[in-house]
């Protein structure tokens, strides 16, 4: 049985049973991930979906007007980001994708850079859904598209990072949905929200639940998404649903890219088997996301950066774990006595 082979390939490294931790974890898990007991990490890809909201508009849920959203794709496009600083540290692909940005970015004709826009933002889920429902199967098959592309170049471990201002109002939104825990439980400060900006979003955010009836939607994930979700978020799910078709190692992000995970995991919950969980967020409602799925966090930096920021810091102990189980010698190889000899 392949997990037993791989629990007694890491086992025999030279080392006390459980002494590398959690990295002994993630080597087993890589190993059923690729069906294999020589895994390999290959092409490791950030790819990062941007869209706007059209809640942002209002300035009811966020501090930051909406054109920041696309400043920051050229910001993306320019190497700025922290996002570049990281993946170009790490050796890992980045490529950023306009799932529904509201700014003309049609004459940018970068290679890492794929236009995919569903429309000018999202509509305003204070006066109806954010999405048709034509417009979230889009995405979605938009989103596997690009996954099964990726993977037919050959990577085979992929994180997902997000921009748009006002999508952890949408996040919330769906947690809330999903989880059905308390909507305060689940609304945080977002980027730049002091205390009585925080108390407005709430306040909005709770109408809108009540609008669309969100905690009625926990089985009917997509009509979820339409109703108060983005344009990137629906192209995440699709990405997600993708990589897990593809067998690839799936490095979860943070708030944003887990409330799309939550969507995934209500249309294939085996999806999770694929998931390994790069951080825990500052942002409040991640943490109860996490115990939602029983995750593990990789990393307790403190970050809430979105991006993908943390995906890309994860990789490399992923890489790491991947490479002391095919390259640490056994005790037999080492010639050093085991514990019972």
């Amino acid at each position: 049985m392949l997990k037993d082979q791989l629990q007694n390939k890491i086992n025999g490294k030279t080392k006390p049973i459980g002494a590398l931790g959690t990295l002994e974890e993630i080597a087993l898990q890589v190993g059923l991930i690729q069906s294999s007991t020589s895994t390999l990490i290959k092409k490791p890809t950030i790819l990062v979906f941007a869209a706007d909201h059209g809640i942002a508009t209002t300035g009811l849920v966020n501090p930051y007007p909406q054109a920041v959203t696309a400043q920051m794709v050229l910001n993306f496009l320019q190497g700025g980001a922290a996002i570049n600083v990281f993946t170009q540290l790490h050796h890992q692909d980045l490529i950023v994708v306009d799932a529904g940005v509201n700014a003309e970015l049609g004459h940018l004709q970068q290679e890492n850079f794929i236009h995919a826009k569903q429309g000018m933002g999202s509509s305003n889920y204070l006066s109806g859904a954010a999405m048709t429902n034509e417009e979230v199967n889009n995405c979605i098959t938009v989103g596997k598209q690009l996954v099964s592309t990726i993977a037919a170049d050959g990577c085979n471990c992929i994180g997902f990072g997000e921009m748009g201002i006002g999508n952890t109002s949408a996040a919330a939104l769906i947690m809330h949905g999903i989880t059905n825990l308390p909507l305060g439980d689940c609304v945080g400060v977002g980027t730049g929200t002091n205390q009585e900006q925080y108390k407005t979003k709430l306040a909005t955010l709770e109408k809108v639940a009540a609008l669309h009836q969100v905690t009625h939607m926990a089985n009917a994930p997509l009509k979820l998404l339409a109703a108060v979700g983005g344009f990137e978020i629906a192209m995440m799910v699709g990405a997600y649903l993708s990589a897990a078709e593809n067998k690839m190692v799936i490095v979860v992000d943070g708030f944003i890219a887990t409330a799309a995970l939550l969507i995934a995991t209500k249309i294939s919950p085996e999806i999770l088997s694929n998931c390994l969980f790069a951080h825990n967020s500052q942002e409040q409602g991640h943490t109860k996301m996490l115990e939602y799925l029983k995750a593990k966090p990789l990393l307790q930096l403190g970050l809430r950066l979105g991006e993908g920021t943390g995906a890309s810091l994860a990789i490399p102990i992923i890489q790491s774990a991947v490479a002391f189980i095919n390259q640490m010698a056994s005790f037999e190889e080492a010639g050093v006595s085991t514990a019972s000899e």
